[in-house]
């Protein structure tokens, strides 16, 4: 039967068993690859990603002046451009999408333009951000940021006018709330889960713009440290780093899901 709900335990036990799936699949490769040319590093098995861990974790630098290991230095670089770009977007997305659902005059301005730069991809735009912002941070931080403020302005643009009912407004109004107040207390508090699905829909092409600059211009990050070491055929590292994207990936998804079942108990899945 369509939706039905299954026992807990056995939603578990399917998840294991996929993830086991997988790890079996990957194995068989590994293993086969591996009996043809015992030298291969495309689909390393146990004693590869040993190797591996060992080079990501090994400090760098002289001993007089040591440095933090590899994936240290690479997962600070990645997740602050990611935070930084996700807090700039989501915070200029916010302002512009509920403005152009409370005011119209404010829609009509801004809606066909950022309606228009929504469909540019924002890899294609990386050669503008080159020119305009440099390579540094700050070209980062800029191509996350842009690159999920025209999806999630538009969003949450809809999600004002579909959410919020007109005789909300109307009866705060009528018990004499001023503009300010209605926007903070009636239109935010309805679309703040929509805001927080649209955060944790955006993760995941806020890192494809980010691994791309990064692969293209960066110096240090996952993205960087991906092309280098595929490059010379570190396929044990190159797994290693995207497990760990993976991962990270997973734990923002479930940690926005329960921060919104938490604050919006009453929005339905």
């Amino acid at each position: 039967m369509i939706r039905k709900r299954i026992p807990a335990l056995l939603f578990l036990a399917l998840s294991l068993a996929g993830i086991a799936a997988l790890i079996s699949c990957y194995a068989a490769l590994s293993a086969r690859t591996t009996a043809k040319n015992a030298q291969q590093t495309v689909v390393p098995g146990i004693d590869g990603f040993k190797k591996g861990f060992e080079k990501i974790l090994k400090p760098g630098g002289m001993a007089s002046n040591p440095k933090p290991a590899m994936i240290w230095s690479d997962l600070a670089a990645t997740y602050w451009r990611l935070f930084l770009g996700l807090a700039i977007g989501v915070s200029l997305s916010i302002v512009v999408g509920v403005s152009m659902g409370a005011y119209r005059w404010i829609e009509a301005l801004l809606s066909p333009m950022i309606t228009f730069l929504s469909k540019i991809p924002p890899t294609a735009m990386m050669p503008i951000y080159f020119v305009l912002v440099g390579t540094d941070q700050a070209m980062f931080a800029t191509m996350v940021g842009l690159g999920v403020f025209f999806t999630m302005a538009q969003s949450i643009y809809s999600a004002v006018q579909k959410d919020v009912r007109d005789d909300a407004i109307d009866k705060a109004y009528t018990l004499g709330a001023s503009d300010m107040e209605i926007i903070v207390e009636v239109i935010w508090r309805q679309i703040l889960p929509r805001v927080i699905d649209n955060i944790r829909l955006q993760i995941g092409p806020a890192m494809v713009f980010l691994l791309a600059a990064e692969m293209i211009v960066g110096n240090a990050g996952m993205g960087y440290r991906i092309r280098m070491e595929s490059r010379i055929l570190n396929m044990n590292v190159v797994y290693i780093y995207l497990a760990i994207l993976g991962l990270s990936g997973l734990f923002a998804e479930y940690a926005l899901l329960w921060t919104r079942r938490r604050i919006s108990p009453w929005f339905g899945e």
